[in-house]
C-alpha cells in the first residue's frame, strides 16, 4: 500500500513539559485511523505539527513524502484538516465562507463552483447555507468545518473530533461519509468516542502521555479485554449459585462474574482463562445440567476496558471471581 503520511521521531516540547514524545507513524491509502488517547495525551498536539500549523521540537513528518516542515504549502494542498473546535468566521454564512476557503484553495471558475457545491451536499449544508455560522447549532458548525476539509478533496484527511456535537442521526451519516471516501485516501480521525473507532476504523493508535503505548486493528485491541469471547447466561435467580459453580469448575473459565440486570432474570459471564472459545463448553454444561438458560451469547472484548488499563498505566485484569 502507498504511504501517504509518515511521522518519524516526532516530538514537541512547551518548555519543560514533553507533549509529544518521539512518536513514530505510518498511514497508508485506505486505512481510516482511529487516534486515541485521554485529554492531555497530546493528540491534538500531533495532529496540528502533522498539518503544519505548529513546528516539532524535533522529528519528521511528511505528506505523500513531503516534508511538512520543509515545504508547508505544498504538504498543505494534499491536506483536509478539520481542527478541534472547527473555527470558523462566525459573520459569515457557510456558503460565503466555503467560498472563501475555495479562494485561499486557489480554486476559480467551474472547479470553484463544483468543489463548493459538492461539499456542501456531502455535508447537508443546504437548509443552513445563508445563515450567519454564529447562528448556527454545534452540530451545523462542526459540518461546515467538514465541509471546508474535504472541499478540494484532498488526499489524506485529518479529522479532530469529527462527530462532536452531532446527533445519532448526523454521526451516522458523518461515519458512512468517511467509509465511502477511505478508499482512495488516509483518513485520520482523533476521537474520544470509542463507538467510533468500531464503526469506521481500520486501524486504531493509542497515545498515553505523549508516546505511541498500542497500535493495531479494533479487532486486536478487543482481543486484549477479559471479555473477549466470555460468555453469558441469562437464567432464574434460583438457578445462579448452581451455575456459578459449575462454570467455576470448568478449566478454560478464569473466571464468573454475575450482571445486575432489571426484571426476573439474572446474567452470569464466564470469562475465558486465555482469551479462547468457550461456548462449546459452558453449551454443554447448560445441556448436561437442564439450566433454565434462556439466552446465552458470546460477547465481544470490551474496548473502553483496554483503553483505561493501557492510558492509566496498569496491566490488563488477572484472573479471579467477580463479584457475586
Amino acid at each position: 500500500m502507498t504511504t501517504m503520511v509518515a511521522i518519524k521521531g516526532l516530538t514537541k516540547r512547551f518548555g519543560h513539559l514533553l507533549a509529544v514524545d518521539n512518536i513514530d507513524l505510518e498511514v497508508a491509502r485506505g486505512e481510516v485511523l482511529g487516534f486515541l488517547g485521554p485529554n492531555g495525551s497530546g493528540k491534538s498536539t500531533t495532529m496540528k505539527m502533522v498539518t503544519g500549523y505548529l513546528t516539532p521540537t524535533s522529528g519528521t513528518a511528511e505528506i505523500l513524502g513531503i516534508d511538512v516542515r520543509e515545504d508547508p504549502i505544498r504538504a498543505q494542498r494534499r491536506i483536509g484538516y478539520l481542527p478541534e473546535g472547527a473555527p470558523a468566521y462566525g459573520d459569515m454564512t457557510p456558503e460565503a465562507y466555503l467560498g472563501f476557503i475555495a479562494d485561499v484553495r486557489r480554486l476559480s471558475g467551474k472547479a470553484r463552483r463544483s468543489a463548493v457545491a459538492r461539499a456542501v451536499e456531502l455535508t447537508h449544508l443546504d437548509r443552513v447555507l445563508y445563515q450567519p455560522v454564529d447562528t448556527l447549532s454545534k452540530g451545523y458548525k462542526r459540518r461546515v468545518g467538514l465541509a471546508q476539509a474535504l472541499l478540494h478533496d484532498p488526499d489524506v484527511l485529518i479529522l479532530d473530533e469529527p462527530t462532536d456535537g452531532l446527533d445519532p442521526n448526523q454521526k451516522f451519516e458523518v461515519r458512512t461519509l468517511i467509509r465511502e471516501m477511505s478508499g482512495e485516501k488516509a483518513i485520520v480521525i482523533s476521537t474520544h468516542i470509542l463507538e467510533e473507532v468500531e464503526a469506521v476504523c481500520s486501524r486504531a493508535v493509542i497515545i498515553s502521555e505523549g508516546r505511541v503505548v498500542a497500535d493495531g486493528t479494533p479487532d486486536d485491541l478487543e482481543r486484549r479485554s477479559r471479555h473477549y469471547n466470555a460468555v453469558s447466561l441469562s437464567l432464574p435467580p434460583a438457578g445462579v449459585d448452581a451455575a456459578r459453580e459449575g462454570l467455576r469448575a470448568l478449566a478454560a473459565v478464569a473466571s464468573v462474574e454475575r450482571r445486575d440486570t432489571a426484571g426476573a432474570r439474572a446474567e452470569l459471564v464466564a470469562l475465558p482463562a486465555d482469551g479462547g472459545d468457550i461456548l462449546g463448553e459452558v453449551s454443554r454444561l447448560v445441556r448436561e445440567n437442564r439450566w433454565e438458560v434462556d439466552q446465552i451469547r458470546v460477547e465481544r472484548g470490551h474496548l473502553d476496558e483496554v483503553f483505561r488499563t493501557i492510558t492509566t498505566g496498569g496491566s490488563l485484569p488477572a484472573s479471579g471471581d467477580g463479584h457475586a
